[in-house]
C-alpha cells in the first residue's frame, strides 16, 4: 500500500456556462466564459497554485483553448488532466453549423481521417465501413485524444480518458460487455487510464463485476454530496458501492451540490467516505479559486489506495 493526498481537479463547468441549480447563474458565466478565455485559464492556474492538482474538462474548444494557454505558461508540477468526452453540446452546435445531422456525420469523419491516428483509422478500416461499433469507438477516442495532445504544450500528463456519462449509461443499459472491454483495451495500450462517468454509480459498479472488469485499471466519476443531489438511485446506494469499487479511483463531483453547500459543510462528508480517491470542483471567481482548493487541501486527509500503475502520457 501507498499512501498520496486526495485528488483536487478544478472542474469546467463554469467555463461552459452550466450550473444545474439555476439557469440565471448558467447565463452569466456563459458570458463571462464566452468573453475570456483568458479569464478561465487564469482561474486555473490560480487553482493550481492553490492546491489544485489537476483539470477535468469536456473536450470541446473552449477547454482545449484553456489547456493551450496554461500549459504554456506553467513552470510547477505537472498538470494532471481528466479528460470527458464526447461533449454533447459540441456537437449539436456542429451539427446547426454543418446543414444537421448528416453535415455534421461528414464534417467528423473528415476532422477523424486528418486528426486522428492514422494507424487507429487504417486498423479499424474494415470495422469502419461496417459500422462496427468497436471500430468506431476506438476511431473517434483516437481523434479526441489527438485534439488534446495538440494543445497540452508542456508540463502535463493526461491521467485519464473518460467517456461522458451518456455513452456510459447506454453502454451499460445495452449490456455492451464487448464495447465496454474494447474500450478499456484501447486506451490501456495507449498508455492512457480508461474511465468512465456515471449518473448511476451503483449500476455501473454491479455491471462492472458482472463483466469481470479490475476495477484497479479504471477512474470512476459520479456525485458524491452531503446532501444526495444527482446521487442516483440513492444517497445510501451510492456510498455502498463506494465499498465494491474500491480499488479503482474514484473521483467525487457535484461536491457542492451546485453551489447548495459551503466547502466548509462538503469537507466533513467527504472526509467520512471511504474509497474516494479524489474530487473535481468548479470555479468562476478569483476568490473561489483561492480560497476553495486551500480549504479541502487543509481539510481532507492522506488516503490509502491499492498498488497500481498510472499511466502518465506527458504531451
Amino acid at each position: 500500500m501507498t499512501s498520496t493526498q486526495f485528488s483536487l481537479l478544478v472542474g469546467d463547468n463554469p467555463f461552459h456556462g452550466i450550473s444545474h441549480l439555476s439557469q440565471q447563474r448558467a447565463r452569466t458565466r456563459f458570458d463571462q466564459s464566452q468573453e475570456n478565455v483568458q479569464h478561465a485559464a487564469n482561474l486555473v492556474a490560480l487553482s493550481l497554485e492553490n492546491g489544485a492538482d489537476g483539470f477535468m474538462f469536456s473536450v470541446d474548444q473552449t477547454t482545449l483553448s484553456i489547456i493551450e494557454q496554461v500549459s504554456q505558461n506553467h513552470n510547477g508540477d505537472p498538470i494532471r488532466l481528466y479528460a470527458i468526452a464526447p461533449y454533447a453540446y459540441e456537437y449539436v452546435r456542429k451539427a446547426t453549423q454543418n446543414g444537421g445531422v448528416s453535415g455534421l456525420a461528414k464534417n467528423l469523419a473528415k476532422e477523424m481521417l486528418f486528426s486522428s491516428n492514422i494507424k487507429v483509422v487504417a486498423s479499424n478500416a474494415a470495422g469502419l465501413l461496417r459500422l462496427n461499433l468497436s471500430a468506431l469507438l476506438k476511431t473517434y477516442v483516437a481523434y479526441e485524444l489527438s485534439r488534446i495532445k495538440a494543445v497540452a504544450k508542456k508540463n502535463v500528463i493526461l491521467e485519464s480518458f473518460m467517456l461522458h456519462e451518456i455513452i456510459t449509461d447506454m453502454t451499460l443499459a445495452l449490456n455492451l460487455k464487448d464495447l465496454c472491454k474494447t474500450y478499456i483495451t484501447f486506451l490501456e495500450e495507449q498508455n492512457i487510464r480508461p474511465g468512465f462517468e456515471t449518473r448511476n454509480f451503483p449500476y455501473l459498479v454491479n455491471k462492472f463485476r458482472e463483466w469481470n472488469i479490475d476495477f484497479s485499471k479504471i477512474t470512476l466519476t459520479s456525485a458524491f454530496n452531503k446532501v444526495g443531489f444527482q446521487m442516483c438511485p440513492s444517497k445510501q446506494e451510492c456510498e455502498e458501492a463506494l465499498s465494491r469499487a474500491c480499488e479503482a479511483e474514484v473521483i467525487a463531483m457535484s461536491v457542492l451540490a451546485a453551489g447548495y453547500l459551503k466547502p466548509a459543510d462538503a469537507v466533513g462528508y467527504l472526509t467520512g467516505l471511504s474509497g474516494l480517491s479524489g474530487l473535481v470542483i468548479g470555479v468562476s471567481k478569483e476568490r473561489q479559486a483561492t480560497e476553495t482548493f486551500r480549504l479541502f487541501k487543509s481539510g481532507l486527509p492522506s488516503v490509502e489506495l491499492s498498488d497500481y500503475v498510472l499511466s502518465e502520457v506527458k504531451m
